[in-house]
């Protein structure tokens, strides 16, 4: 993982929630990801791709759904990253990781 792409990927204010909402969650589909975000699945899915194609997430088909989690091949030091700054930062992302959980509990997928 090239350190400046990884830091260029979490850049965007919508992929950094993204990153944080989905290690806290562990995975999400895109479905309540786009609820959580409050986006449209078409933005939804570009910036999960972007961060895809950066090797940062890993997806998963599902019937319809896709699902992602942070990709288990991430190098140590960028795994810590994003949990130190889920870790501290947890205002930043609350109502999104709020409504995620909704989301999950009620199985919208």
């Amino acid at each position: 993982m090239n350190p400046c792409k990884f830091y260029k990927c979490l850049a965007d204010d919508t992929r950094l929630k993204t990153i944080l909402l989905i290690a806290q969650a562990k995975e999400a589909c895109v479905c309540d990801l786009m609820t959580a975000l409050a986006l449209d699945q078409p933005k939804t899915s570009r910036h999960l791709a972007e961060l895809r194609k950066a090797g940062i997430l890993q997806d998963k088909r599902r019937g319809r759904w896709v699902f992602y989690k942070i990709h288990p091949d991430l190098p140590d030091w960028a795994i810590d990253v994003i949990h130190t700054t889920a870790r501290n930062n947890a205002t930043y992302f609350a109502d999104a990781l709020g409504t995620l959980k909704c989301c999950q509990l009620a199985d919208n997928c």
